[in-house]
């Protein structure tokens, strides 16, 4: 699902050629992270963890509510400040823009696990969590393909400017938050590295857990599985048979009682009249996918581990 740098690849094996840039950015919000959690345990601050869970969940919501329910799925359709919210607080996650990503998820949908997609579960769990990201990938190049995202000038001024956003929003604004209770150093090692490094591995357990731990409820012939316990750290994004199996319905955890935030923010957006052309699939269509109800009813444990 996501994606840190991309960049047209060598004329050498393109799509094997390591992107340093990525590498980089990687290493650095990790042991700026590393640096999070020693400052906790030195010099511990209740305002500072709680300016640090307020961005995960803003940064959080951006990314499935935004990124990959409104730009690269286009489930529904925000007004104008929605949408600056979420390119400004995806931007803030450090997993690019939200063209390139929107490109890389595109792709993965349109050819899972396949030479054309970009994290394919068959190269192995640690491939598929994140040693995708260190590779260049030419598909996601030239994002003026995107014809839909790329017509919107929001979402293209912030794909050109998103590493002024991505520092901005994602480092710069909980450092200057946090100064004005005397612990800056808290909020860009806490709120700002720790927070995106957190972020970033349960956005990565999507494209691995959610792959390859769980039940195909809605199509075993596709390596997504269900997994509640991704979806509780990545508001909802866990429950991924289904959204294979119908990626453009704005839920991701259909049923009443399933952790989807993400939905749960869509459904209230509309009833605001923040959010209109809500998609969803057909309770019919639902129906006829789910497995479950050829196998019979799941324990209550079961569904809680693994959807």
């Amino acid at each position: 699902m996501t994606q840190v740098a991309s960049g047209a690849g060598s004329a050498v094996a393109a799509d094997e050629a390591l992107c340093w840039s990525t590498v980089a950015g990687l290493t650095v919000i990790h042991l700026g992270g590393a640096g999070g959690v020693a400052w906790i345990a030195l010099r511990p601050s209740a305002p500072t963890l709680a300016l640090a869970v307020l961005l995960y969940v803003a940064c959080g919501l951006s990314i499935t509510a935004g990124y990959h329910r409104l730009f690269a799925h286009r489930t529904y359709r925000s007004v104008a400040p929605v949408r600056w919210f979420f390119l400004a607080f995806g931007a803030a996650t450090f997993q690019n823009s939200a063209l390139s990503w929107s490109a890389d998820h595109r792709a993965h949908h349109a050819d899972t696990d396949g030479s054309q997609d970009p994290h394919p579960v068959t190269r192995g769990a640690w491939f598929v969590h994140v040693g995708w990201l260190f590779r260049r990938r030419e598909a996601s190049a030239d994002v003026t393909r995107l014809t839909d995202l790329w017509a919107v000038r929001s979402i293209r001024l912030q794909h050109r400017r998103y590493p002024v956003v991505a520092i901005g929003v994602g480092l710069a604004l909980p450092t200057v938050i946090a100064a004005q209770w005397g612990d800056p150093v808290g909020g860009l090692l806490v709120a700002g590295f720790l927070r995106a490094a957190v972020l970033l591995q349960a956005t990565f357990c999507v494209n691995s857990l959610a792959h390859l731990i769980g039940r195909q409820r809605y199509d075993p012939r596709s390596s997504a599985r269900d997994s509640a316990l991704t979806a509780v750290v990545t508001f909802g994004e866990g429950y991924h048979s289904f959204h294979h199996r119908f990626p453009f319905d704005y839920r991701n955890g259909v049923r009443w009682w399933q952790y989807d935030p993400g939905k749960w923010l869509i459904w209230t957006l509309a009833r605001l009249g923040l959010a209109t052309k809500v998609r969803t699939a057909s309770a019919a269509s639902i129906g006829t996918a789910d497995k479950s109800r050829v196998r019979g009813r799941n324990s209550a444990v079961e569904e809680l581990l693994v959807g």
